[in-house]
């Protein structure tokens, strides 16, 4: 069986991330795009309808499945129109920017029978893979102090619809949703919820740093990301009771995927060794081979959800869980004070 799908916007996401992971998986078949860009999908998916408007996408009785890449806005009003038109969705993150509206999201995909998902892909980077397994082999033992950056070095602002006051705006709406959904799936939510957020940069409208402290009791996990980092920090450094690992750089799947490369390249996914991350013992140091990341993984799931009936690669209630974090972080930013956090019911 084959799940036709539709690929609603061609701009980053859609052309290097979603696109690529959708023709990888033998179950799924980009049958149409939704995006103003009709000669550049055309030579690169031959045969492949292109369409101005989601409408004739929604109304094609063909298509299964609707892919949401398109600016943050728009997310939530897409993905309603997609379920109610009887589609499953998998939407880019962030999932949306109203909580209210995410639970209603997923109330109508459960009422609708209709898989809901989102493209948290991030859960299989190669380097987080590695901690997780470091963290259940329990090498690393009770982590009392966790460290995620993410760092770029982007002192001029580019013009496009990421750098416009708008809903869903900003490094913390675009970055924050990756690291938090790593932090919660290592360490769940936590007690309470300290944040920072700025704009650094000269005729930044739109903020361009965030540290985010999540409280654990005693332990503490630190996300945090810039835009004026020319020397990046740890991408993750975890400390415990037995161990430290200190892992530098970024998964190179984007990397490979922006620059043409394709999911089913033999080195897809896969660090060089100069790129391991070190475990401390003690006095003694050891390199860890990365995991190979591999976003195949999210699509594949997607995949299972609607042909077998298997649970969706990523539960939106996590989205939500995340998003309300990122709530709770810009309340405690405009007042100073770390807040005591729930998550969502």
């Amino acid at each position: 069986m084959t799940v036709n799908v539709a690929l609603f916007g061609y701009g980053l996401a859609g052309a290097a991330f979603h696109a690529p992971l959708i023709v990888a998986e033998p179950r799924l078949r980009l049958a149409r795009v939704v995006s103003s860009r009709r000669e550049e999908i055309t030579r690169a998916h031959e045969g492949v309808l292109v369409s101005d408007s989601a409408d004739a996408a929604l109304a094609d009785a063909s298509i299964d499945l609707v892919v949401i890449a398109t600016p943050n806005a728009s997310h939530s009003s897409l993905a309603r129109d997609s379920l109610l038109a009887g589609k499953h969705v998998v939407v880019d993150k962030p999932f949306v920017t109203d909580l209210t509206e995410g639970a209603e999201l997923v109330a109508l995909a459960r009422e609708r029978g209709r898989m809901l998902t989102v493209f948290h892909n991030r859960r299989w980077d190669g380097d987080f893979r590695t901690v997780a397994h470091l963290m259940d082999d329990g090498r690393l033992g009770e982590v009392m102090l966790a460290e995620m950056h993410w760092d770029r070095f982007r002192p001029e602002i580019k013009q496009g619809w990421r750098e416009v006051p708008a809903e869903g705006a900003g490094l913390l709406a675009d970055l924050g949703p990756h690291l938090i959904d790593q932090a919660i799936n290592l360490f769940g939510p936590p007690d309470s919820i300290y944040g920072d957020v700025g704009c650094q940069r000269t005729g930044a409208l739109l903020d361009d740093y965030f540290e985010i402290a999540l409280h654990y009791g005693a332990r503490r996990v630190i996300l945090s990301a810039s835009t004026l980092i020319a020397e990046p920090r740890p991408r993750f450094a975890l400390h415990g009771s037995r161990a430290s690992f200190v892992k530098f750089g970024i998964d190179p799947q984007e990397a490979t995927l922006r620059a043409g490369g394709r999911p089913d390249d033999i080195d897809y996914g896969v660090e060089p060794p100069e790129r391991y991350g070190m475990l401390t013992v003690m006095a003694e140091r050891q390199a860890i081979p990365t995991e190979a990341g591999d976003w195949r993984i999210f699509y594949r799931g997607v995949a299972d959800a609607i042909l077998e009936g298997a649970p969706p690669p990523v539960d939106p209630k996590d989205a939500l869980a995340g998003l309300a974090i990122i709530e709770c972080v810009r309340r405690s930013a405009r007042e100073g004070r770390t807040l005591r956090f729930s998550p969502p019911g």
